[in-house]
């Protein structure tokens, strides 16, 4: 008999019901937010990761990295503030 793979939101609601789990995925929230904002502003713009890696002065593979929610890649300021720009746009950090 064939055992049913949960999806991926299966698996993620269980293993939030771990507290370890939890503490360390909330943790994660502000770099997967700050990861789907970049994703998000760069396709508004309508460009690819390689038209913003040309404009920043990097690879396609770094911008990747960025953006990609399936690693804990930390940017750092600097190259969020070429990000944006790169987006004729502009970074605002708030604390809450």
């Amino acid at each position: 008999m064939k055992t049913k793979r949960p999806s991926f939101v299966e698996f993620k609601k269980k293993a939030l019901q771990n507290h370890e789990v939890r503490k360390e995925y909330e943790k994660l929230e502000p770099l997967f937010a700050i990861k789907k904002q970049l994703v998000a502003a760069r396709l508004a713009k309508g460009l690819t990761q390689d038209e913003i890696a040309k404009r920043i002065g990097t690879s396609k593979a770094n911008i990747s990295r960025l953006e990609s929610l399936n690693n804990t890649y930390m940017p750092n300021l600097s190259t969020l503030i070429k990000y944006a720009q790169a987006l004729d746009m502009h970074l605002e950090i708030e604390l809450h």
